[in-house]
């Protein structure tokens, strides 16, 4: 019997956490149990942002790897000195927002197509990190989006029974060697700041008031990883690119934004390594972690190891309103919230899962 253990740090690339498994097996008897040495790679950082040309800010954040022993920990490299540059010399160093998450100005730099941009670290300790030189390329615009209705009448939960498939159409330029990454943004506006974690005597969640407009942000992640190459396709349409399933929480009109991300080579090759990373099965034929090593490179240590990738993509965004309130069966499988009017309303903080910033395509 073969036991695995575990080395590993949750690494949310822009809007997507990307999932670095750090792995060592480790062998034991199946008549004699014991407790084996647990091996681990060495601490490392972890580098994960984007510049791209829409309206900033944009976030780098910097964590560490961990052993498996403390992999609840979330090791965070703060004190640090993050500058964005392009190949103009123009630059701009990012405020430490939160430990270990550094962010550039409202109105601070802003990507160009054509031009090229790397990410400078030099970390409280001294070390100095550096990324290579990216291009920003312009990204086609998409053509459309447009859902379907799905129902799958197996015993699961309504949410997951009744799903509206999300797919985009598009045209990729006659040139070669595009590459493509789809993400989304899910917003919903929020009546409530702060959740009880369970329900209350009327079989409700109860909820205390925001004082201004609010929105919570659902969005993928390391398990959404979707990429492309033009490779097969060069100069033709793309039809019918899957981009997610909306669930059944609510009747109320689902709004997502869709963003058309256009690439680098290493950053597709990156993304692809991760992909095939995450999906892993634990065969003997797996990829090993090794594979995922990104654009960073230690200039004070040449030796040192680091992780993560820092990129620079054209965009295309296009929204879309998916109406929940007819053709699903069954009741949503979302929290029904009884707000307390008595309670003090509490602010809307900005932050990767909540905005008080009204979504720009939200009246559309």
């Amino acid at each position: 019997m073969k036991s695995i253990k575990y080395s590993h740090r949750l690494l949310p690339f822009l809007g997507a956490n990307l999932l670095i498994f750090l792995t060592l097996g480790l062998v034991s008897s199946c008549l004699t149990p014991y407790q084996p040495d647990t091996q681990s790679i060495g601490r490392a950082v972890v580098v994960e942002g984007m510049i791209t040309d829409q309206p900033g800010p944009y976030v780098v954040n910097l964590t560490q790897t961990a052993d498996y022993t403390y992999s609840g920990l979330n090791l965070l490299v703060t004190g640090a000195t993050v500058t964005i540059t392009d190949n103009l010399g123009n630059q701009e160093v990012l405020k430490e927002v939160l430990p270990g998450s550094y962010q550039t100005a409202t109105n601070g730099i802003r990507g160009t197509v054509g031009r090229s941009y790397k990410l400078l670290i030099r970390t409280s300790a001294g070390k100095q990190y550096e990324s290579s030189l990216e291009l920003l390329k312009a990204a086609p615009p998409i053509t459309r989006l447009t859902y379907e209705y799905t129902y799958n009448p197996a015993p699961f939960s309504n949410d997951l029974r009744n799903n509206w498939e999300v797919y985009l159409d598009t045209k990729d330029p006659e040139t070669t060697g595009d590459y493509y990454r789809w993400i989304w943004k899910n917003y919903e506006m929020t009546p409530a700041c702060q959740i009880s974690p369970g329900l209350n005597a009327d079989g409700f969640y109860t909820g205390i008031p925001c004082c201004t407009a609010c929105w919570d942000i659902n969005q993928c992640y390391s398990n959404c990883i979707n990429i492309r190459s033009d490779a097969a396709i060069n100069g033709k349409s793309i039809s019918r690119q899957y981009i997610m399933s909306v669930p059944f929480t609510s009747r109320s009109v689902y709004y997502l934004e869709v963003e058309q991300q256009s690439i680098s080579p290493g950053a597709y090759r990156f993304f692809s390594s991760v992909q095939k990373l995450v999906t892993n099965t634990g065969g003997l034929f797996d990829s090993a972690p090794a594979t995922v090593g990104g654009n960073m490179k230690c200039t004070s240590n040449p030796d040192e190891v680091i992780y993560g990738y820092f990129g620079a993509a054209g965009v295309s965004v296009l929204p879309l309103k998916v109406d929940r309130s007819k053709d699903a069966v069954g009741v949503p499988n979302g929290k029904v919230i009884q707000l307390d009017n008595l309670a003090a309303c509490l602010p809307c903080i900005n932050s990767l899962n909540r905005t008080p910033n009204k979504p720009r395509f939200w009246d559309q």
